[in-house]
């Protein structure tokens, strides 16, 4: 009899939750594309369960221009009020119209430092990740020094849906924080 790999247990056995845990969660990244998207992503969770945008992945990638910053931040009144009829997505107005507004400032961000990559990065040491000792659900902080930093930076910069917590999310889900239980496969 196979013995199942052991996992973080915040991720249970949903498919969609155990590819991500094992594929993507704690995985350095540093191309800007896939940093706008969960950015996205991470603001359309504030008050809601992850897997529940996981969930809605497709949806948002097809709602959100697949994630081309561009294009979002050149979203009109008409695209808010498309993707305010959009099932595919959480139709939270201050939701929709802060990733648009995000993704204006997240160009601007690439413009003075080159790269989102190269301005969020910049507040690790030696932009590096911070891998942090966890043994169970118990140990995984909500937020961090850093995360706090991070968002009051950002939110100083106009971000809105980007507070410390989910800023720590956005962290551990870009692999800026490796949170994997230390008996984790994917640690």
């Amino acid at each position: 009899m196979a013995v199942e790999p052991r996992r973080c247990s915040w991720c249970g056995t949903d498919p969609l939750y155990v590819k991500y845990h094992d594929e993507e969660w704690g995985k350095p990244i540093y191309d800007d594309k896939v940093l706008f998207e969960f950015l996205i992503l991470e603001g359309a969770q504030a008050g809601l369960s992850w897997i529940t945008i996981l969930r809605r992945r497709e949806g948002y990638r097809n709602a959100f221009a697949d994630f081309e910053v561009q294009k979002v931040a050149a979203f009109t009144d008409e695209d808010v009020e498309r993707l305010m009829n959009d099932p595919g997505i959480i139709r939270n107005r201050l939701k929709i119209k802060s990733a648009i507004s995000n993704a204006k400032l997240f160009i601007t961000l690439q413009q003075e430092f080159g790269s989102f990559a190269n301005y969020i990065w910049a507040f690790l040491p030696g932009k590096k990740p911070v891998l942090n000792d966890v043994t169970g659900p118990e140990g995984v902080p909500a937020s961090s020094v850093l995360s706090d930093a991070i968002s009051k930076d950002m939110k100083k910069r106009g971000f809105k849906f980007f507070g410390t917590i989910i800023c720590y999310a956005h962290m551990q889900a870009t692999g800026m924080v490796n949170d994997h239980f230390a008996d984790c496969i994917s640690r």
